[in-house]
């Protein structure tokens, strides 16, 4: 839809006119809510009271998905079908990788000073592979079931970091090379478009029903939701969004909305075959037309709840609570707690967003923003400094050997993580 004349009355203008995805520094607050709704979802799903709520995971990767590719989209335009790539992984670096790397060498200490051996054992085995960002082919290799081992491995929520950093690896490499010339939101939108189809079509292939951690965690098998979203931000989708009547965008978010929230609702994990027969798929999709609509018109009733301050909030410091909520979740266990239930959520949810929020501001904001050196070679010399610092952390605490008699949680058939 056309900007309005200088001259058209002052109300007749939309309150979103742009048909690109946002760019990093432009925050559409509906999407920050969708967010914060996101993280909650998987902090009640892991403490037992939402069973869809780990469909918030894929709500992560579509965003991540819209919102890159309208980063690297608006970069191409602006620089004449070139990308970056530097300058982009040093950005995605400064934004995930200190919040990352404290929370690694914090888990491991905590553990060393108070938690079970079997827990420690687990957590400095997976330490490297979350630190190299193949946490969820580790998972894969070694055979750890998502839905029935999560409450042995500490790291275990992690793999899907790992699938967002393997997307942010590869993904601008592959749009630079196809959106060079004329018609280059096209060819982009072609790739993202077969790429997903792909994605589902090795899901469906892949698909064991009596474990589905290969087709759940792989890269390639979820690729279909990151790519969702970066199909959703290039100029093809937004044009056919942007000529929707506002009403009619608001229409479509509410309906969209009420479907989600009842796929989290009815969803059963392991225990749904048809989320990896289809459902995630359709999830993703869903997500992804949600998240344009959002992105067109901010003010529609569904754009007005997300936006509400605490749900904002939540999804400003998600990242962060996404990393931390799991560890605290497992070293405060009902038996050192002394309570279960809703009492014990209420005491997690506090102590995982309390960490959450000091990660924020003392260390992703910190660096992101108020860090000349963690910029250049300055960054890069940093970042080496940091992984060796993790690396002699790692090296200097000793594996514990479980003792006789000990039980092994990982013999165990634990609850779903």
């Amino acid at each position: 839809m056309p900007t309005p004349p200088p001259s058209a009355p002052a109300h007749r203008r939309p309150r979103t006119t742009s048909t690109t995805a946002p760019a990093e520094g432009r925050r559409v607050a509906p999407l920050d809510g969708l967010r914060g709704l996101a993280v909650l979802g998987v902090l009640f799903f892991h403490a037992g009271h939402l069973g869809g709520g780990f469909l918030g995971v894929d709500l992560f990767f579509v965003l991540s998905g819209f919102l890159i590719t309208g980063l690297l989209l608006k970069e191409v335009r602006a620089r004449g079908g070139r990308v970056d790539l530097v300058a982009f992984w040093g950005r995605r670096a400064r934004r995930l990788l200190p919040a990352l790397a404290v929370t690694l060498a914090g888990t491991l200490l905590l553990l060393w000073s108070f938690g079970p051996p079997s827990l420690l054992r687990y957590a400095l085995d997976d330490a490297p592979w979350v630190a190299a960002n193949l946490a969820n082919w580790h998972f894969i290799a070694d055979q750890v079931g998502y839905w029935n081992s999560a409450d042995t491995r500490v790291f275990g929520h992690l793999w899907s970091l790992s699938v967002e950093e393997q997307f942010y690896l590869l993904w601008p490499v592959l749009l630079g090379l196809v959106a060079r010339g004329p018609k280059a939101d096209r060819r982009v939108a072609g790739v993202a478009a077969v790429g997903a189809a792909l994605s589902l079509a090795l899901m469906l292939a892949l698909t064991v029903p009596a474990d589905t951690t290969r087709v759940y965690e792989g890269t390639d098998t979820r690729a279909f939701s990151l790519l969702l979203g970066a199909l959703m931000a290039t100029a093809p989708a937004t044009r056919l969004v942007a000529r929707m009547s506002p009403r009619a965008t608001g229409w479509t978010s509410t309906l969209l909305t009420c479907a989600i929230g009842a796929y989290w609702v009815v969803a059963d994990g392991q225990n749904a075959p048809s989320l990896f027969q289809g459902g995630l798929f359709l999830h993703a999709l869903a997500a992804a037309v949600l998240i344009a609509c959002l992105a067109r018109t901010s003010h529609s009733a569904v754009g007005r709840v997300l936006s509400l301050p605490p749900l904002r909030w939540f999804g400003l410091i998600s990242y962060s609570l996404y990393l931390w909520h799991w560890p605290v979740y497992l070293l405060l266990g009902e038996e050192r707690l002394g309570m279960s239930g809703w009492g014990r959520t209420a005491v997690l949810l506090a102590v995982s967003t309390a960490a959450a929020w000091l990660s924020k501001v003392l260390v992703e904001d910190p660096v992101r923003f108020r860090a000349p050196w963690a910029r250049g070679r300055t960054g890069a010399v940093a970042l080496l400094c940091g992984l060796a610092a993790l690396a002699a952390l790692w090296t200097c605490i000793p594996e514990p050997r479980l003792g006789v008699g000990t039980v092994d949680p990982g013999l165990l058939v634990p609850g779903e993580g």
